[in-house]
């Protein structure tokens, strides 16, 4: 049995998110030269966050004052197989390389959501280069209960505000009717650089051009390979599903509810534990989902979630 070795690696992540940090490995080490995340190997009797806290004071000599756990992949060197625990870092004090003495040859700052400006980069973290160019909230349609034209009032002001992310869903809505929601959506998105994926239905999505789908549990389920999107998530409400998810290559997935909703207030919800039990070793980025409001963010991303997913809170 092939003996995995457990890796630490922070995504050291600028206050606003727009940036985050790359390494690059020394002179006299494996795949010296090549840029990674900082972090290391898990000593026995760690944990990963033991782990992520003791190696970037040693490497960069700084004290980490926040972090949260954030997604996992393995991936096989020709010198080991590794699991890679990346964690956020969002908190820390003191100055990169000031403190205490730098082990690497250099660090350089990267814009999240751009082609990095830094090679070569261990194979391992290209997976994470696009996680990172994720927004971390999720606008989902709502249309046929508030109306069209209120959706794209809502929508303009949200994108005006920040908004990248919105998954249109609507399915209800007369095929004509829905059509013409998407593409005029599409046209606002387009006007704000936001990506857009279509629920449950790979043609409108080619037919207008959108960015992705989003494919229901019932559809994940029945799915047997990744659909050609550049982005490509969807619902779960398992860890069974989270991993079928990885297994596909999809790049997101949601999961909840996590909190009572106002369609099932009836439901107490998964719960902020549950909801972090069910992330364990997830290999993409997971939105929470269900009573979620803007303001709960650094809370959902505490407990492992990439972001929040919105149906009337954005």
């Amino acid at each position: 049995m092939t003996k995995i070795v457990e890796v630490a690696a922070a995504v050291m992540l600028r206050a606003d998110g727009r940036e985050f940090l790359l390494a690059q490995r020394p002179e006299g080490k494996v795949y010296a030269g090549y840029w990674e995340f900082p972090g290391g190997k898990v000593e026995p009797g760690e944990t990963v966050r033991q782990a992520l806290i003791r190696e970037l004071q040693e490497e960069l000599g700084i004290t980490v004052t926040a972090c949260s756990p954030w997604l996992t992949r393995k991936f096989t060197y020709p010198h080991a197989t590794v699991r890679l625990n990346f964690w956020r870092v969002t908190a820390w004090d003191g100055e990169i390389g000031i403190t205490a003495p730098l082990e690497h040859s250099a660090v350089e700052w990267q814009k999240t959501g751009g082609a990095a400006s830094v090679a070569p980069i261990l194979p391992a973290n290209d997976p994470i280069l696009k996680a990172l160019s994720l927004p971390t909230t999720m606008a989902i349609t709502m249309a046929e209960s508030e109306g069209t034209e209120r959706q794209l009032e809502r929508l303009e002001e949200a994108l005006n505000a920040g908004l990248r992310l919105i998954q249109i869903r609507d399915k209800s809505l007369p095929s004509a009717q829905r059509l013409w929601f998407a593409e005029t959506v599409l046209q606002l998105a387009r006007s704000h650089g936001a990506t857009i994926v279509i629920n449950d239905d790979e043609a409108l999505a080619r037919r207008i051009g959108a960015d992705g789908v989003h494919l229901s549990a019932a559809r994940l389920a029945a799915c047997q390979q990744r659909p050609d999107f550049t982005w490509v998530g969807a619902s779960c409400h398992s860890a069974e599903e989270i991993v079928r998810a990885g297994e596909l290559g999809l790049d997101y997935a949601l999961l909840g509810s996590v909190l009572p909703t106002l369609t099932h207030p009836e439901s107490s919800g998964l719960g902020w534990t549950e909801f972090e039990g069910r992330l364990a070793g997830n290999t993409l980025p997971v939105f929470a989902l269900g009573g979620m409001k803007p303001g709960m963010l650094a809370e959902a991303q505490g407990h492992g979630a990439h972001g929040l997913a919105l149906m009337r809170g954005w």
